[in-house]
């Protein structure tokens, strides 16, 4: 691969910007917290969790929809912004944990849990599990989404040079001024409130000074986290799978855990929501193979300074929802097809029963549960913990592996 230039790599960092940030700004505007603050913690997040990996992995932390549930549920029960906080903070602390025991036993009974035939399934239920949110931004309006879509692969298979590295962000651009077009002559309408309404320059919310412990909002928040690491295992799976790199061993999962926690607790800290590894970064890796973690990092350092841009993040917000939904089905798509790369260089042997039984056990609940119209969900007394359908084949998968005879040794 041809060596970055410095202006490349602010263009391809540009483009993960672009990628992450509707995932990133929508969880807070679900539950009431500052988008500023969010995107400021979603970069430093990213920083610390590439300090903590040795600089090695290209993964971009921004907003976990998993806790979505438990923070609307602390602010209905009347919870401040600064006990929020201090939840976001202690399932920080939950990853912290998990990272000294798998420095402790080491990372081996991590991989033994997890191979290719939990891994490849799992993984491909990450992209499926999404699939419905592509399809339901893209059909607002059709013809948008199509445009955006077809310039992302024409850029991807055709295009040559720096352009041919820049497939979402040259469907981004191609998309919004066809929305725009499609506005002046359909009546198709374009929201410019965002834009307008923001400010050039302005200091976010955050709610450092209201920090504040409540263990019932604690113990709501928190827990959350085991279902979460779940998810962060999966994710840098899929992230090893793309770049063609093993991160269990170098630099090793329990660091990767580590940056993921601390990167949750310091956004809990600022006021943002928690933190996670995300899979529409790792689609960008993926169609454009470039995998210097540089970008992301740049990414990341684009995401603070917008953080302090309202008028900039108001631009954003002003594109149409189909032009996200045609660039997502591309995105989504690549992380579900990783999952069956993962099971094709596994050599998965699928002429045994116990292989078929395992992948269809993690397929059916991981996309089962997700699809119910009401979320599967355990209660402790007054609190309520929602599992999702990825965390549950993920476990269902895991267990049938270790259960049934047959498994093949895993390399340590």
């Amino acid at each position: 691969m041809e060596q970055l230039t410095n202006e490349r790599r602010l263009v391809l960092g540009l483009q993960h910007m672009v990628a992450m940030f509707g995932a990133t700004i929508l969880v807070p505007l679900i539950v009431g917290l500052d988008p500023s603050v969010t995107l400021i913690a979603a970069g430093i997040g990213t920083l610390i969790f590439h300090t903590v990996t040795k600089m090695m992995v290209p993964v971009f932390l921004g907003s976990s929809f998993a806790f979505i549930p438990p923070i609307l549920a602390a602010f209905g029960q009347g919870a401040s912004y600064g006990q929020v906080g201090i939840g976001i903070l202690c399932a920080g602390l939950v990853y912290l944990l998990m990272a000294g025991l798998v420095m402790l036993i080491g990372p081996g009974f991590v991989r033994r849990i997890f191979p290719p035939i939990v891994t490849g399934p799992v993984i491909a239920v990450i992209g499926i599990t999404l699939a419905p949110v592509a399809i339901s931004e893209a059909e607002q309006v059709w013809i948008v989404a199509l445009v955006a879509l077809l310039a992302t692969i024409v850029s991807a298979i055709y295009l040559k040079g720096i352009f041919k590295m820049l497939p979402i962000l040259i469907g981004f651009i191609v998309g919004f001024f066809f929305a725009w077009f499609w506005d002046l002559v359909s009546g198709f309408s374009m929201d410019f409130t965002p834009l307008n309404d923001a400010d050039w320059i302005a200091w976010p919310n955050f709610v450092t000074g209201d920090l504040s412990f409540d263990w019932n909002i604690i113990l709501l928040i928190a827990p959350v986290a085991f279902v979460t690491m779940i998810e962060h295992v999966g994710d840098i799976l899929a992230n090893g799978r793309v770049v063609g790199k093993d991160f269990f061993k170098e630099p090793g999962v329990h660091r990767t855990l580590m940056g993921d926690g601390l990167a949750t607790s310091v956004a809990g800290l600022l006021g943002g929501p928690p933190n996670t590894t995300y899979s529409e970064n790792t689609g960008v890796l993926a169609v454009t193979r470039v995998y210097d973690p540089m970008v992301l990092r740049i990414a990341a350092v684009f995401a603070i300074l917008l953080g302090f841009i309202p008028k900039f993040g108001g631009l954003l917000q002003s594109v149409p929802v189909p032009v996200l939904g045609g660039l997502s089905v591309v995105l989504f798509g690549m992380i579900a097809a990783v999952g069956l790369r993962t099971l094709v260089e596994g050599r998965v042997d699928f002429t045994k029963a116990r292989n078929m039984i395992i992948a269809g056990l993690i397929l059916v609940f991981g996309l089962g549960i997700s699809g119910l119209s009401s979320p599967l969900a355990i209660s402790f007394g007054d609190t309520t913990i929602e599992i999702s359908g990825l965390a549950l084949g993920a476990v269902v998968g895991v267990c049938a592996n270790l259960i049934l005879p047959g498994a093949e040794k895993v390399e340590e």
